[in-house]
């Protein structure tokens, strides 16, 4: 007799099969075996006044639940100039989603939502965009064509977005290979996502229209670390001219990855690029698995063509109990459908990625496209004995006709998207037939994915008729190229130069720093290490525990530095009057001292102070270990000391006069 078939068993003996290897184990080789690929498309805000194609403000942002007026829209597919339909509008438009905005009258206008003609494009913008394609060493268009970029799933209330090409074919330098670059455009960022439930989407407009920048890059990246220190480079090169957005939301990247024997998909709105590592790593062996599952079915079935599922709709009665979704679904008013999908026994349950099989596959995309709320289904491969008693599967396979090799789903759905869904089923079964399909998927925090939407294909792109091309003179090159920061791999080598550790690298590139500390070292002549350093490591540690108050910049950092320098106070009081300064940005630093009980010693009553305290010391009978009297001294002499005399300098008169007895 042959062993109950176990779902749990099956996931880790596939997650074998697939060779899957913990993130952070696998090696370079390991992903060079699999054939791993990478590229990034990084979309970059600008720091500009205005948005890109009218005169509202940029920058503005909608309170939460705050809006002037509320439009619906419905999203159709249109043809492209060859009489074809692209394939996500396509799958948009059969979602039959309510769009929902909420508009503030200061963000939005009659442009957004398509009733007024583009403005000529903003030039601040342009300009920002030439002087980071300069800095990317892209080739600079010798005119600017705006086109049209269809987007169905109602994130910009036109249907479609504009966007032109500034420059092509660059490259960047990573530490062991250079990384080739496409292009660089420059476009208009979409609505900000507020809800999507059912077949109700909702969007605030304050973010639409803002100008911002895409970087994509070739798939040179071979690895996913490489692909991290790659968004890296293009984010600090980008924040090196001071002209971009910070903070949440400012920058997203996509990513796109691919290994041997699979397809490019897309991972869309990584918002943290130390996110990169584990989701291509994960994605990789997604697309593994999906392989191996296409040769399971291969095997299996010999022609495909005539493969299709039989599904029947059933009444709640014929369920042996009901679990908390199943309650759920039937008070819904949910018609429950069951479906067979034939020759898929121990596939639901195939590993894909950490903690997901393929039927996530099958539940994502009834979410996405049926707009089947998710739980949306039980199946014949549960891990969870309580779900699977529910439903008597030995029944339900004779219902279905259904073979031993055979799988089964049950799901619930509304009447009007039941036919949506069923054809939803089948179509994710059949391309499993052919491996891994072309799509773009969501990331999420722990590293894996979920479906997002069919990958787009050239058809959604098209000239925009209501822009003139726009030229780009050498001169407006020149006068970009003339103001460019010093490049990213160069203040590296600044960094390094100076003997600054690496531990501050990150958040000195991070927040266009190197500006701040060179003149910091150029104008007040203090020690490059400990200027970098009281970024890198103080404020660093500082800003980890609390947000700064408002009016808080990095300017004012060098105005204690030059400060300080200027009341001839010695340096090691910066860092003391620092965490004051952050909360208190408006303060002025004679009050700093007082807050931080400053008081002025010469250095000679600082030193006066060494005999008495010495003699103290010795008569509370404590340790005569030079090093820790050395220490209990410096403890003591601190307060008066700071700022009035270098403390390197304090210790070795210290050590002299313990040595000398």
């Amino acid at each position: 007799m042959s062993e109950p078939f176990n779902p749990r068993k099956n996931y880790q003996e596939t997650r074998k099969r697939v060779g899957y290897i913990e993130f952070g184990k696998a090696k370079p080789s390991d992903y060079q075996a699999i054939g791993f690929k990478c590229g990034l498309e990084i979309h970059q805000q600008l720091l500009t006044k205005k948005k890109l194609f009218c005169r509202c403000p940029a920058g503005v942002y909608q309170k939460d639940g705050a809006y002037d007026a509320e439009l619906i829209r419905h999203m159709r597919p249109t043809l492209s100039e060859l009489g074809e339909y692209d394939g996500t509008a396509l799958m948009e438009f059969k979602t039959r989603k309510n769009i929902i905005y909420h508009i503030e009258n200061i963000t939005a206008c009659t442009y957004d939502i398509d009733d007024t003609p583009p403005f000529v494009i903003d030039r601040e913008a342009l300009d920002i965009a030439i002087e980071i394609a300069l800095l990317s060493k892209l080739n600079i268009v010798g005119e600017l064509h705006i086109t049209r970029k269809q987007y169905l799933d109602g994130s910009i209330p036109t249907g479609f977005q504009r966007t032109a090409i500034v420059g092509i074919e660059g490259e960047i330098p990573l530490t062991n290979k250079k990384v080739r670059l496409i292009q660089l455009s420059l476009e208009e960022d979409a609505c900000r996502e507020v809800s999507d439930v059912g077949h109700f989407r909702t969007y605030t407009t304050d973010r639409l229209g803002m100008p911002l920048i895409e970087t994509v890059t070739y798939p040179d990246m071979t690895t996913p670390f490489e692909a991290a220190e790659a968004g890296h480079y293009l984010r600090f090169l980008a924040r090196s001219t001071g002209k971009v957005r910070t903070g949440s939301g400012s920058a997203r990247e996509d990513v796109n990855v691919s290994v041997t024997g699979g397809q490019r998909v897309e991972i869309k709105g990584v918002s943290y690029i130390s996110r990169i590592p584990r989701l291509t790593h994960n994605e990789a062996y997604r697309q593994r698995g999906l392989i191996e599952i296409k040769k399971e079915l291969k095997a299996r079935v010999k022609d495909a063509t005539g493969w299709k599922i039989a599904y029947k709709e059933i009444e709640y009665d014929l369920l042996k109990g009901q679990s908390e979704v199943v309650k759920k679904a039937k008070s819904s008013g949910l018609r429950l459908v069951a479906v067979n999908l034939p020759q898929f026994r121990g596939l639901l349950s195939f590993f894909l990625q950490p903690g997901k099989t393929f039927v996530d596959e099958l539940s994502g995309r009834l979410k996405v496209i049926a707009c089947l709320e998710q739980p949306n289904m039980l199946h014949s491969e549960l891990f969870d004995n309580s779900d699977a008693e529910v439903i008597d599967f030995a029944a339900l396979k004779k219902l279905l006709k259904a073979g031993d090799n055979d799988a089964q789903i049950l799901f619930w759905s509304g009447s009007e998207d039941l036919l949506t869904a069923v054809e939803t089923i089948e179509e994710r079964c059949r391309l499993a037939f052919d491996g891994v399909p072309n799509e773009t998927r969501k990331s999420l925090a722990d590293g894996t994915t979920i479906f997002e939407r069919v990958l787009p294909g050239p058809d959604r792109m098209y000239p925009d008729t209501d822009s003139a091309p726009i030229p780009v003179s050498e001169e407006l090159i020149e006068k970009n190229r003339q103001s460019l920061p010093l490049e990213v791999h160069e203040q590296l080598g600044q960094l390094k130069e100076w003997g600054v550790p690496e531990d501050t690298y990150h958040y000195i590139l991070r927040n266009n720093l190197m500006p701040t500390i060179r003149r910091i070292v150029d104008e007040c002549k203090y020690e490059p290490v400990y200027a970098a350093t009281t970024f890198g490591h103080t404020l660093k540690h500082i800003s980890g525990k609390t947000a700064p108050a408002d009016g808080f910049t990095f300017n004012k950092v060098y105005g204690l530095f030059k400060w300080v320098r200027d009341n001839r106070l010695e340096k090691e009081i910066i860092r003391e009057m620092l965490p004051v300064v952050y909360s208190h940005p408006n303060i002025l630093f004679d009050s700093v001292l007082s807050l931080i009980e400053y008081t002025r010693n010469s250095r000679d009553k600082v030193i006066s102070y060494i005999p008495m305290l010495k003699a103290k010391f010795k008569s509370r009978g404590n340790s005569t270990d030079p090093e820790a009297l050395t220490r209990w001294l410096m403890g003591y002499l601190r307060k008066w000391a700071l700022g009035n005399i270098p403390l390197s300098e304090l210790r070795a008169i210290v050590e002299k006069e313990i040595q000398d007895g």
